[in-house]
């Protein structure tokens, strides 16, 4: 398929004996927008994870840009692709700190820039004065919306949102979630239960099973 960013041919997960995804197919072209749903324990987070090579296929193949996946092209996607994880343990220390420890990496020492930070900032109703606070110390609705912040200041234009939006206020979901699907361009692949993310031009995929995520 022309621009084919993510495509998964017959996955399936398992873990031990228990079968908890099979014969998952599903092709991302650059700029469509994916919600996937389902209960918990669907391999819905391990998805993402095999993608970013942090896990791996109990059968089937992932390919990214038309090439099967591989550990030299998981470390290309975690190069190219924004990821919002559900685990909102980013790190300790100041919330500059980790900023700086962001753009430290080569790559990203042009992108975030003071200007762009404060304007982000503002739109995640985020007060100047986090940044200086110790990053375990925030709530998780502030832990969140850092790790939002983090991956829009990287510039990349394809997302995987994992719960990204779970532990904000009605306002704020509505706000992120606007954010990222008025972007034509950008590529999308999110898992939320936040009904938020049920716009149009939004393909709903409904995976099910028992198991563990």
């Amino acid at each position: 398929m022309q621009d084919e960013i993510i495509r998964y041919e017959n996955a399936g997960i398992h873990f031990g004996s228990k079968k908890v995804l099979s014969n998952f197919s599903l092709c991302i072209p650059k700029g469509k927008k994916i919600l996937m749903k389902g209960k918990s324990g669907t391999g819905k987070s391990t998805l993402f994870k095999i993608l970013l090579g942090f896990e791996q296929l109990s059968e089937g193949s992932v390919y990214y840009r038309g090439v099967p996946l591989s550990p030299r092209v998981a470390w290309q996607i975690r190069k190219d692709v924004a990821y919002v994880s559900q685990d909102t343990d980013l790190g300790e220390g100041p919330v500059r700190d980790l900023l700086e420890e962001v753009r430290s990496y080569r790559p990203n020492r042009e992108k975030i820039a003071p200007e762009k930070l404060h304007i982000l900032m503002q739109e995640l109703e985020l007060e100047k004065d986090i940044l200086e606070k110790d990053f375990e110390n925030l709530s998780g609705g502030e832990k969140q919306r850092i790790g939002i912040l983090i991956a829009l200041l990287l510039e990349r234009d394809i997302f995987l949102l994992d719960e990204a939006t779970s532990a904000l206020d009605a306002g704020l979901k509505k706000k992120v979630a606007e954010h990222f699907l008025k972007h034509s361009h950008w590529t999308l692949f999110v898992i939320s239960h936040d009904r938020e993310w049920e716009k149009d031009g939004v393909e709903i995929v409904t995976i099910g099973s028992n198991g563990s995520d």
